[in-house]
């Protein structure tokens, strides 16, 4: 079973397929067979060998699981193809082939231009801005959608804006519309939802479109054709037709480049136009630029009717005069220089003329016209306009003794005085007053306003924050934080009010440059991490990072140069010549050192390289050069001249006079006062054998010189020799202790400490380390006491071992043993006479256990016995005796001294 399990395995891996893609010479793929010959029947009965009829069912079940399996592999392997292909082909960011694109793109570019510039002359500089957008759609990277951040791909449906002509993918900015139309119009904000046509604006100009302009439908970008089909040879997105959308300002005529992106160029065609002043005769001139002027005088009337206008020829309505001359005021009175363009001013003077009542004179400042009436005269009305009263203008208007009842400031009650002069007092009635929000009510006077301390809980327009005013009335104002939310470019933050959905893209654009930076591209802010850098064409510029003057000519780029090829020509230091290996500056070397793999289930690593000098190799110029020895002459190369060994034996005669050099060819040093050319020097080998010569008597070491001629020095090696006391290892130069007598030979081994043995007496020997026996006058003082212990006396040691001085016990201690005795034998008589008492005791008890009582009456036996005084006391006279025995032993030890 298990082999069977094999081989459904090994088919499933024969089964699987490969699909890879290959460009062909038609702008094609080639797509290899997905699968092989293996792809049905790889795995069955023939594979399996003779199955048995119980294995029947699993062996078909296995075959049916290996065909599913190989069918699952074989569709993945064909839509990674498909994907492949498409992307090859349709993918704006792909890199394209080199010299080859740039060639096709300009072609691309000529045949969408050349109508404007050979049918009508067109000025090619005018194209600038159009060609702009028609090289991004080719450009890498270029084209970049602002609401997702991704690159417009070949083959995906566009919308491009009116306003900035920034292109846009269909799905993106249906949502965007669709979002925008959303949160205009929602509920929260407006109660008028799906009635009005609420507008959406454009994710970068924010150039407002109706809700009838959202695109449905992709189009090319001059909207003739719907769905443009993918062609290489145009420009992406287009349809190739002529564009003839209107230019902008409008001049009647249309645009004849082919459909393509970005606004069209100005209007090549000729009209024959006259200046601004109308004053030269028409010339031809471009229609983007018919508007001209001649330069000449004006000479058009001015506004202030004296003076024309002195300006070259120009466009619109004529400045006002510049001119300075002297004119009078509205009233007259004043004369001032002021501007021509300005006649009429008003002075500060009040008017002053008497007015027609003759009582009274105008007041106004500076007016035109008649003063009018005297404002007094006339019926004229009491404070409170209930009364009117004919008086002359010289009396002031009486009241009228009625209330006054005007309407009060709080437009609810009405004044309660009486008819008077000057401005009403303010309300003063205390009403129920509901404050602004509406949540709560208070009594207090009527002039004054009542607000709560209540916060507004209510979202404001963005939806994030609170109101959070106090005794709002429910117009919540709009949300005055900023946004602050990061851009999709990640780069910047939204600089707008807070509000509700997606923030608008980023406006900024970055400049990807090459790495000299004269040639860039410009994409929308974010684009810049995923965008590849520009290709430049100019030689780069950089310094060359060897010994070279200047370094091989290539072209701009990132990274480091490529190494460099010149012949070194660098000067060796050692010979002077020049190196004509190539530069070596920069040579990649194996790096080492590197982790080794701690076993086979370890990956190796790649080995790595490290850019470092190398030094010049070495010169080979050959050069005759002598042996160290003197022996011969021949030639080496340049590197290795200097001195060097023809490898045969020295033969100089050594120091000692007896021996020869046996050292190979070797450097020897001529000494200036040696005329013998045969002496060693002293790079020669020294004489190895010993010096046979006799040596002093008693001197047991031979001479530590080699070979030598003369006398041997004296001898200086050490002699280990132990002290008197056997403990000490001494160190004495050999000529010292043999050319000694008896006296110096002792001091020689005395090694100056105490020495260790041991006198009779069992004390330590007082006297320095000595030879022979040590003497016997132990003064160390020694500690004598009696048989009891109790007393004690100090005596010298040699007195003690003389005399055989002893100390006997006197009658105190003789009375202390008494006593101890005495108390020895109660103690132990006690004791007799308490084991005899327990014994009876015992004996009683089994006598009562004998007589035959019954078990479950049966008491402990109580034998009353009468305890003498040393039992009832001898817990107490224990203590008592001991501190009697201590007191007594302290004065015996202390009593004696």
């Amino acid at each position: 079973m298990e082999a069977s399990w094999r081989q459904v395995a090994s088919g499933r891996g024969r089964a699987r397929g490969r699909a890879t893609a290959a460009p062909s010479s038609g702008n094609g793929v080639h797509l290899r067979g997905v699968g092989g010959g293996r792809e049905k029947g790889s795995v069955g009965a023939a594979g399996l060998g003779p199955i048995p009829g119980g294995a029947a069912t699993s062996a078909a079940a296995a075959e049916l699981m290996s065909q599913k399996k190989f069918e699952e592999i074989k569709k993945a392997n064909q839509a990674a193809a498909k994907k492949l292909v498409e992307e090859h082909f349709n993918s704006s960011s792909e890199e394209e082939g080199d010299e080859d694109f740039e060639g096709k793109r300009g072609k691309i570019v000529a045949n969408t231009f050349i109508t404007y510039t050979t049918q009508t002359d067109g000025d090619v500089r005018e194209l600038e801005r159009t060609k702009q957008y028609v090289n991004e759609a080719f450009q890498a990277g270029a084209m970049t959608c602002l609401i997702c951040i991704a690159s417009v791909k070949r083959n995906q449906a566009v919308w491009s804006c009116s306003g900035c002509f920034c292109i846009f993918h269909m799905p993106c900015i249906q949502k965007w519309a669709k979002d925008s139309q959303f949160l205009v119009s929602s509920p929260l904000t407006d109660d008028d939802f799906g009635k009005r046509d609420y507008p959406w604006p454009c994710p970068k100009c924010r150039f407002e479109y109706k809700r009838s302009d959202t695109p449905s439908r992709y189009y090319c970008y001059c909207g003739k054709v719907e769905d443009p089909p993918l062609d290489p040879w145009l420009v992406p997105h287009s349809c190739g037709q002529v564009c003839e959308r209107d230019f902008k300002p409008p001049c009647g005529h249309k645009c004849l480049l082919l459909c393509h992106p970005g606004p069209c160029p100005p209007c090549p065609k000729m009209v024959t136009t006259t200046c601004y002043c109308k004053k030269a005769k028409p010339i031809p001139r471009r229609c983007s630029a018919k508007e001209w002027s001649c330069h000449l005088p004006c000479g058009r009337k001015l506004l202030c009717g004296q003076h024309k206008c002195e300006n070259p020829c120009h466009a619109g309505s004529c400045p006002p005069c510049p001119r300075v001359s002297r004119q009078k005021c509205v009233c007259g009175k004043q004369v001032a220089e002021r501007s021509c363009a300005s006649p009429l001013w008003h002075c500060d003077q009040v008017c002053g003329k008497t007015l027609p009542c003759g009582n009274h004179t105008c007041e106004q400042v500076c007016h035109v016209g008649a003063c009018g009436e005297c404002p007094r005269s006339g019926k004229r009305f009491c404070p409170c306009q209930k009364s009117k009263f004919s008086l002359p203008c010289t009396e002031d208007v009486p009241t009228c003794g009625d209330s006054c009842d005007k309407v009060l400031e709080c437009g609810i009650h009405r004044c309660s005085q009486r008819c008077h002069r000057g401005p009403c007092e303010t309300c003063r009635q205390e009403v129920e007053k509901h404050c602004r929000c509406g949540k709560h009510t208070k009594r207090m006077p009527c002039h004054k306003p009542y607000l709560c301390e209540t916060k507004c809980v209510k979202m404001r327009d963005c939806q994030k924050h609170q109101c959070r005013r106090k005794c709002c009335p429910g117009n919540c104002p709009p949300c005055d934080q900023n946004c602050g939310r990061t851009l999709g470019c990640r780069n910047h933050k939204c600089p707008s009010v807070c509000h509700r959905g997606s923030c608008y893209p980023c406006p900024e654009t970055v400049d990807v440059k090459c790495n000299c930076g004269n040639t860039k591209v410009t994409v929308p802010c974010g684009r810049e991490r995923t965008t590849r850098p520009p290709k430049c064409k100019e030689q780069c510029s950089r310094p060359p990072t060897c010994h070279h003057t200047s370094q091989e000519k290539h072209r701009c780029h990132f990274g480091c140069c490529p190494p460099c090829h010149q012949p070194c020509r660098k000067v060796l230091e050692k010979c002077g010549h020049l190196c004509p290996a190539p530069c070596h500056d920069q040579a990649l070397v194996k790096q080492t050192g590197r982790h080794q793999p701690s076993g086979p289930w370890e990956q190796p690593s790649e080995p790595a390289f490290i850019q470092t000098a190398l030094p010049c190799p070495p010169c080979q110029v050959p050069i005759p050069m002598e042996c160290l020895g003197k022996h011969e002459v021949s030639p080496l190369p340049c590197h290795t001249v200097g001195p060097y060994s023809c490898r045969r034996v020295c033969g100089r005669t050594l120091d000692c006079q007896n021996h020869t050099c046996m050292k190979e060819c070797h450097k020897v040093t001529e000494i200036d006062s040696c005329t013998d050319k045969n002496k060693a020097g002293p790079e020669c080998l020294q004489c190895e054998e010993g010096c046979s010569k006799s040596r002093p008597p008693g001197c047991p070491h031979p001479c530590v010189l080699p070979c030598h001629p003369g006398e041997c020095p004296p001898c200086v090696q050490m002699l280990r020799v132990k002290c008197h006391c056997k403990i000490t290892s001494l160190y004495v130069e050999c000529r010292k202790i043999t050319t000694a007598d008896v006296n110096e030979k002792n001091l020689l081994s005395c090694c100056k400490n105490q020495c260790p043995k041991e006198l009779p007496c069992g004390h330590r020997c007082k006297e320095m380390c000595h030879p022979g026996e040590c003497p016997f006058n132990c003064n160390q003082k020694v500690k004598l006491r009696c048989p009891c212990k109790r007393i004690k006396k100090e005596l010298q040691c040699n007195k003690v071992r003389e005399n055989q001085i002893s100390i006997e016990c006197d009658i105190t201690c003789k009375e202390m043993k008494r006593k101890a005795s005495e108390i020895k034998e109660a103690e132990a008589k006690a004791a007799l006479e308490e084991e005899k008492r327990r014994q009876q005791a015992e004996l009683e008890a089994f006598e009562n256990r004998l007589k035959g009582r019954r078990k479950k009456n049966r008491k402990r036996d109580e034998v009353a016995v009468e305890l003498t005084l040393w039992q009832k006391y001898k817990y107490h006279l224990f203590p008592v005796c001991a501190v009697l025995v201590l007191v007594f032993a302290w004065y015996i030890v202390h009593g004696v001294d």
